[in-house]
C-alpha cells in the first residue's frame, strides 16, 4: 500500500510539468503569431513610407524640370538655366545631368558639359508629338539610370532632358533606419531575369524573408517598389523556445528518475560506505602502531586504539584535549611543549623524534614519533598526524648491546693482558728484586753496625722509587682492564700514545723492535674520547705490528706512531715495517675470527674498529709505501651535535714514567 501510494505521488511533478509545457508552449504560439502579425503591417507601413519619399523626390525633379522648361519658354537665358540647373544637381544628386535640344533635336546645352546622343529617340518622340505635356515623360531605363524629357513651348520648340540615378536616389533618399532592417528595390513586374533597376541592400536576403510590393508606375511604367526584410520571421526562435521548453521538460521528467536511480545508488553507496569505514576502522584498531591526530594548536582530534593501549588512557579521556597532555612524562613537559611550538610555526614537512610518555599506572615508556602533515582533501593544513611506536624494549636491548660491546672490549683488554703477562711478570720482578736488595742490604748495614743515616736515606729512597714504579705499573695495569662507562673528554693524543708505547715497551725491546713516537707540530688539538678504550686501540695495534714484523719478513726495525691535524680531527698512524697483509685477507680483515695468526683469536681488530667508531671516528689500513701495513685511526676534536662530555672526576692523570726508567 506504501508503495502504491508512493508511486502516485511520484506521478504528480509528472503532471505539473506536462501541464506547465502545454501553457508556455500555448503562450509562446500566442505571442509568436502576434508578433508576426505586428512585423506584417510595419513591413507594409514602412514600404508605403519609402514609396511616398521617393515619388515626392522624383515629383521634386520633375518640378524643376517643368520650372527649366518653362523659364526656357518664358526667354530666360541657356547661362542661366544652366546656372538654377547646376544648383539642383549639387542640392540633388541622384539628378546625374540636364539637356538642352533644339526643334531639330540637336544638343544646345548641357549640364554638366558634354555631348550625348543616348536620348535621340525621346528627344525625337518628344518632338515628334508636338502637344506640350503638364508632367515629364519618362524613358527607358538603361544601367539604373531613367530619362524623363519634356517639350519646351517656345517660338523655337525643343526639348528639355534630365537624367536621374535610381541608384542614387534610393542611397540617398532611404533613411538609415530603414535600411538597417530592409533592403529597398525597384524591378519591372514581369519579374524576369534582370528586371531589378536599382537595389539597396547592406546584405544578402534570406530565404523566404518577409517581403511588400508596391506598384511604382506612375511616374515609371510596370515597375514596382519591393522593400524585403533581411531576416525571415522569428518562427525559429518560437520554435527554438519550444523546442527548449519540451527539451526542459523531458529533463524534468529524466531527472526525476535519475534522481529516484540515483537515491536508490546512494543508498547502496552509503551502505558500502559505511562497510568501507567499518573496514578501515577495524584496520585502524588491529594496528600496533598507536595514531594520533592533533590540530596546529595540539588539541587531540583523533586516536586508534593502541594509542590508548599505549598510555593507558581511554579515547573519551584523550580527544579534545589541549596541551599539556595527561600522558607527558613530568621531566619532558617543557622540551614537548617547545616541539609543538616548533611544529606549529616551522615547516610543513615530516619529522622524527624521540620522546617519553607516563602511563596512567604511573610507569614511563621511551617512544619514537613521526609527525606527518595532516592535509584535507582541498590540500589545506589542518594539523600534524603521529605514528607512535613503543621503543622501550628496542632501547633496553641496545643498552644490553652495548653492555655486551663493553664488555667484549674488556675481554680484550684482558686477552691482551693474558698475552702480556710474561713479560708484565718480568717487568714487576725488575723493582721487586732491587726492593728485597735494597732491604736486604739496609739489614745487612744495621747487623754489621753501619748503619749511617746518610747510606740508609739513599738506600731507602731507592727502595721508595722502586715500590713506587711497581705501584705504577700495576694501577696501569688496573685502568687498562678494569670494567667502566665510556668516558668523553679532552685527551692530548700523544699524551695517550706514550702511555701505550709504554705498556708496549717491555716487548717491543725483546723482539727487537723499536718504539718510534712523532707528535706533529706542538699546540695541536685535544681529541674528544675516552683514554682507556683509545689505550687499548693503540695497544692491540702496536702488538699487531710488533707480532708481524717478528714473525714475517720485516724491511726495518723501527715502529712509527705519527699524530698529524685533519680538519675537525686528528689522524694516527701505527706504520710498522712487516710484511704486509695478504690481499686475500684484506677484504674480511675488520670481521670476527679472522686472524694472520696461527694462535689469534680474530677478534683484536674488530673490537679496535667498533671502539673507533663508537668514539665517533674510524679506524682503516693501507699497505706502507716500501713494505709493512699502516693503520689510521682518525678521532674527533669537538664532540658532534647533541653528544655531552663528560661528568664527574677527571681522568687519571698519566703514568708514563720518566725518562731513563725502563719499563
Amino acid at each position: 500500500m506504501a508503495s502504491r501510494r508512493w508511486d502516485i505521488l511520484s506521478l504528480v511533478p509528472l503532471a505539473s510539468i506536462v501541464a506547465l509545457v502545454a501553457l508556455v508552449g500555448a503562450l509562446v504560439w500566442i505571442v509568436s503569431r502576434s508578433d508576426a502579425d505586428r512585423a506584417e503591417t510595419k513591413l507594409a507601413t514602412d514600404a508605403l513610407w519609402v514609396e511616398q519619399t521617393l515619388r515626392f523626390q522624383m515629383s521634386v525633379n520633375e518640378d524643376m524640370l517643368v520650372r527649366l522648361a518653362l523659364e526656357a519658354a518664358g526667354g530666360t537665358g541657356i547661362q542661366t538655366l544652366q546656372a538654377r540647373a547646376r544648383v539642383h544637381i549639387a542640392a540633388n544628386p541622384e539628378m546625374l545631368y540636364a539637356r538642352w535640344y533644339d526643334a531639330e533635336g540637336k544638343l544646345i546645352a548641357a549640364v554638366p558639359a558634354g555631348a550625348d546622343g543616348a536620348h535621340d529617340r525621346l528627344v525625337q518622340g518628344i518632338l515628334e508629338a508636338g502637344a506640350q505635356t503638364a508632367r515629364p515623360v519618362y524613358g527607358a531605363v538603361t544601367d539604373g539610370t531613367v530619362p524623363m524629357a519634356l517639350r519646351v513651348a517656345s517660338p523655337e520648340g525643343g526639348a528639355l532632358v534630365a537624367g536621374i540615378s535610381l541608384r542614387v536616389m534610393l542611397d540617398r533618399h532611404i533613411p538609415w533606419w530603414i535600411a538597417e532592417q530592409y533592403g529597398v528595390r525597384l524591378a519591372y513586374a514581369d519579374g524576369m531575369t534582370g528586371s531589378v533597376l536599382a537595389e539597396r541592400a547592406r546584405r544578402p536576403f534570406a530565404d523566404g524573408a518577409p517581403r511588400h510590393a508596391i506598384s511604382f508606375d506612375p511616374p515609371l511604367a510596370g515597375t514596382l517598389l519591393q522593400i524585403i526584410a533581411y531576416d525571415r520571421p522569428a518562427t525559429f526562435g518560437s520554435a527554438a523556445i519550444m523546442a527548449a521548453i519540451i527539451a526542459l521538460a523531458a529533463f524534468a521528467v529524466l531527472s526525476l528518475l535519475a534522481l529516484q536511480r540515483n537515491t536508490q545508488h546512494r543508498r547502496r553507496a552509503e551502505d558500502r560506505l559505511r562497510a568501507e569505514m567499518a573496514f578501515r576502522r577495524s584496520m585502524e584498531e588491529s594496528l600496533t602502531v598507536g595514531l594520533r591526530a592533533k590540530d596546529h594548536a595540539g588539541k587531540v582530534l583523533y586516536v586508534n586504539a593502541a594509542f590508548c593501549r599505549l598510555v593507558g588512557m581511554p579515547a573519551a579521556d584523550l580527544v579534545g584535549r589541549s596541551p599539556p597532555m595527561p600522558y607527558w612524562a613530568p621531566e619532558a613537559i617543557e622540551e614537548t611543549l617547545a616541539r609543538q611550538q616548533a611544529l606549529a610555526t616551522g615547516p610543513v614537512e615530516p619529522q622524527s623524534f624521540e620522546s617519553r610518555f607516563r602511563r596512567a599506572d604511573g610507569s614511563e615508556i621511551d617512544v619514537q614519533v613521526y609527525e606527518a602533515p595532516l592535509i584535507d582533501a582541498m590540500g589545506r593544513h589542518h594539523g600534524w598526524m603521529g605514528s607512535v611506536i613503543d621503543i622501550t624494549e628496542a632501547k633496553r636491548a641496545a643498552r644490553l648491546a652495548r653492555a655486551q660491546e663493553d664488555s667484549l672490549a674488556r675481554t680484550g683488554r684482558l686477552v691482551t693482558l693474558g698475552e702480556m703477562a710474561s713479560t708484565l711478570a718480568h717487568e714487576l720482578n725488575q723493582p721487586l728484586g732491587a726492593i728485597a736488595s735494597y732491604a736486604a742490604g739496609g739489614i745487612n748495614l744495621i747487623d754489621a753496625g753501619r748503619a749511617e743515616p746518610g747510606l740508609m736515606r739513599g738506600a731507602l729512597e731507592k727502595l721508595a722509587a722502586q715500590a713506587r714504579r711497581a705501584g705504577l705499573i700495576i694501577r696501569r695495569i688496573q685502568d687498562f682492564v678494569k670494567k667502566r662507562e665510556p668516558r668523553l673528554v679532552p685527551l692530548d693524543l700523544a699524551e695517550v700514545a706514550a702511555d701505550a708505547m709504554g705498556l708496549m715497551q717491555a716487548e717491543a725491546r725483546e723482539r727487537k723492535v723499536r718504539l718510534v713516537l712523532d707528535p706533529g707540530a706542538d699546540g695541536l688539538d685535544p681529541v674528544m674520547a675516552d683514554r682507556i678504550l683509545i689505550e687499548q686501540v693503540l695497544v692491540n695495534l702496536i702488538r699487531n705490528g710488533i707480532e708481524a714484523m717478528t714473525e714475517g719478513p720485516r724491511h726495518g726495525d723501527a715502529m712509527t706512531l705519527r699524530i698529524t691535524p685533519e680538519p675537525g680531527m686528528l689522524r694516527l698512524d701505527v706504520i710498522d715495517e712487516g710484511p704486509g697483509i695478504p690481499a686475500a685477507l684484506e677484504p674480511y680483515l675488520y670481521d670476527p675470527f679472522t686472524s694472520t695468526k696461527s694462535q689469534g683469536m680474530g677478534m683484536g681488530l674488530n673490537i679496535c674498529r667498533s671502539i673507533a667508531e663508537m668514539l665517533h671516528g674510524n679506524l682503516s689500513h693501507t699497505a706502507a709505501p716500501g713494505g709493512g701495513t699502516v693503520f689510521t685511526l682518525k678521532l674527533p676534536t669537538t664532540l658532534p651535535e647533541g653528544t655531552a662530555p663528560a661528568e664527574g672526576p677527571a681522568p687519571p692523570e698519566s703514568t708514563t714514567l720518566p725518562e731513563g726508567e725502563p719499563i
